[in-house]
């Protein structure tokens, strides 16, 4: 099993360089062109030219995989299923914001084991699979091993999110804020960056209220084999929602304890932002 694994990482940094060469290619292009996707958000032709390429390659590497891409949908069935997110992060990309990454993820019978999430532009990759360890790095020879932080306390934590208008919307605004006040340090690296920090030791919390699969399926490897945990913001593990917690494991009851709709008050449902947070 674990022998497989490596030979589906292996493809997976493959496809991963084929997407930085077409994302590098696109970034901050004139003729670069947009479009607007019937839930508001944005989407590039080089989201669809990565997601096209990747498609194609694991036709012929992997021809009885499943494959569910964020822009194209799903193809195939069985046990195993490619996930990916041709680039997570795609407001800041067509802004020129550098904080986006292609998303690769391998899911077997519903587990994520197998992930690459590459940022070009940070001069960033990070990767992981099942009971191998978790790496950042260029490539797989030159890889250094990565793990969680050791904070013990909330009060002590360093937290890490992407927005502050869903937290409300999703019921749960007050309990953010209240997380925002115990942290120690909050800022809003977002996106997958804030879950690969986590998995570094640089961050000790990253939560978002509303994530899709493409968002959070290669995410989950890479915080896990670095010795954090993985949940819904409910604390049911791997990437099924709602939304995500990924914390250096710690941490991670205390949070959920603090996100919980059932810790309800008389307060209204508003977020009230500490200072350190802005």
């Amino acid at each position: 099993m674990t022998d497989n694994l490596v030979d589906d990482l292996r493809l997976a940094h493959m496809l991963a360089d084929s997407a930085d060469s077409i994302t590098m290619d696109r970034f901050r292009a004139g003729d670069l062109s947009i479009t607007i996707k019937d839930d508001s958000t944005a989407v590039s032709d080089a989201d669809t030219a990565v997601e096209e390429a990747i498609r194609r390659t694991l036709a012929k590497a992997r021809p009885r995989d499943g494959f569910q891409g964020e822009e194209t949908g799903e193809t195939g069935w069985g046990p195993r299923r490619w996930i990916i997110d041709p680039i997570d992060g795609t407001a800041n990309y067509v802004r020129g914001v550098p904080v986006w990454a292609t998303l690769i993820a391998l899911v077997i019978k519903d587990q994520p084991v197998v992930s690459v999430v590459s940022s070009p532009a940070l001069f960033r990759r990070w990767w992981a699979h099942a009971g191998g360890g978790a790496f950042t790095g260029k490539t797989l020879l030159t890889g250094k091993p990565i793990e969680v932080s050791s904070t013990q306390w909330v009060s002590q934590s360093f937290l890490s999110y992407s927005s502050l208008g869903g937290w409300v919307d999703s019921g749960r605004g007050r309990q953010f804020g209240d997380l925002l006040r115990s942290a120690q340090r909050t800022r809003a690296f977002g996106d997958f960056w804030s879950y690969m920090m986590v998995a570094e030791g640089t961050v000790d919390i990253a939560c978002e209220p509303e994530l899709a699969l493409h968002d959070m399926a290669a995410l989950v490897p890479i915080v896990s084999e670095a010795g954090g945990k993985f949940t819904s913001l409910d604390g049911d593990p791997g990437p099924v929602g709602p939304g995500a917690l990924a914390t250096n494991g710690r941490l991670h009851e205390q949070v959920i304890d603090m996100l919980s709709v059932d810790h309800d008050d008389d307060r209204e449902d508003s977020l009230i932002i500490p200072r350190h947070a802005v």
